[in-house]
């Protein structure tokens, strides 16, 4: 979807968070600086070998920054998009107040707990929408034969994808996420110290990892699904939406599906059990194994699609 600027129109924005997409000018700009200072060894190594990790660093956010520039050149486009991102986690703030005004509980969480939980899910999805939104055109790239040019330039491809694109509805859910998560947190009885600030940081940073990690693992699945659109992908994020509520209100097998299998579990419930009531330490440990894990598996996913990509073959 477009945000009706001039970055980029052709790919999908399955998201529905438009943004804009590099286009060979762009890249001219940004590779003539990327090859400035590439040493004969390191050029047109996909893997970004010879780059320091700070160097790739400044270049992913320099990258993001030309899309953003572009897009502010169009204002009423970037604040149509922010009010809409602002609108519909809003409209999910005010079910779940109607929910709430019928049922005082729902199997012992009540209202501001799951405030809690829509703002870590709802700041993780602005993340990745802001950061990483171009690792949704992966199945575009792939059908169009696009990841060609991207093979022979001096930059990791998978960070040249994720960066391909910004997701400007991504500003309006970080900031929804994080008013919802400060009301949630001023609202709950949690007794704060030092050790708990610290790992509730912890948590939301594992969380918003693990949400990254299981769009990219399920955006480079494209490569074996022959496809235009991330379809799976999509029907994936969709069952993570359900992650919002507590685990506890669904049945067994999909409780383990949602913890084990696609753990959308440790993006809101785990962390907001913790800093709610449980503090059980297991969550402090495993949390940010979890995501560790979770980030390795993306990144190696994504390199074995790339051995089996073949261009289009036109």
């Amino acid at each position: 979807m477009s945000t009706g600027t001039d970055i980029s129109t052709d790919a999908p924005d399955p998201t529905g968070t438009g943004g804009g997409a590099f286009g060979s000018e762009d890249w001219a700009g940004a590779n003539a600086n990327a090859n400035a200072n590439v040493d004969g060894d390191s050029a047109g190594d996909p893997y970004g070998r010879g780059h320091s990790p700070l160097r790739i660093l400044r270049l992913y956010f320099r990258f993001l920054g030309t899309h953003f520039r572009g897009a502010m050149e169009y204002r009423a486009d970037f604040w149509i998009m922010m009010v809409a991102a602002v609108l519909t986690q809003a409209v999910s703030v005010v079910v779940l107040t109607a929910i709430f005004r019928l049922i005082p509980e729902l199997k012992d969480w009540t209202f501001w707990p799951i405030v809690i939980m829509f703002g870590m899910v709802t700041l993780g999805e602005g993340v990745g929408s802001l950061c990483f939104e171009g690792m949704w055109r992966v199945a575009w790239l792939i059908n169009q034969g696009e990841l060609d040019y991207m093979l022979v330039r001096p930059y990791p491809v998978l960070l040249q994808v994720t960066s391909s694109e910004i997701g400007l509805n991504g500003l309006g859910n970080i900031t929804t996420g994080a008013a919802m998560l400060v009301l949630g947190i001023l609202h709950s009885s949690i007794h704060w110290t030092v050790a708990t600030v610290v790992v509730g940081l912890i948590l939301l940073v594992s969380g918003v990892t693990v949400k990254v990690a299981i769009s990219l693992a399920t955006n480079s699945a494209s490569f074996w699904v022959a496809s235009p659109s991330p379809l799976f992908a999509m029907a994936v994020h969709q069952a993570g939406e359900l992650t919002r509520y507590p685990l506890t209100l669904f049945p067994s097998p999909l409780r383990v599906t949602l913890t084990v299998a696609v753990p959308f579990a440790f993006i809101g419930f785990f962390p907001t059990d913790f800093l709610t009531g449980s503090h059980a330490l297991w969550i402090a440990l495993v949390t940010p194994a979890v995501a560790g894990y979770c980030l390795l598996m993306a990144v190696l996913i994504f390199r074995r699609g790339m051995l089996r990509y073949e261009s289009t073959g036109s």
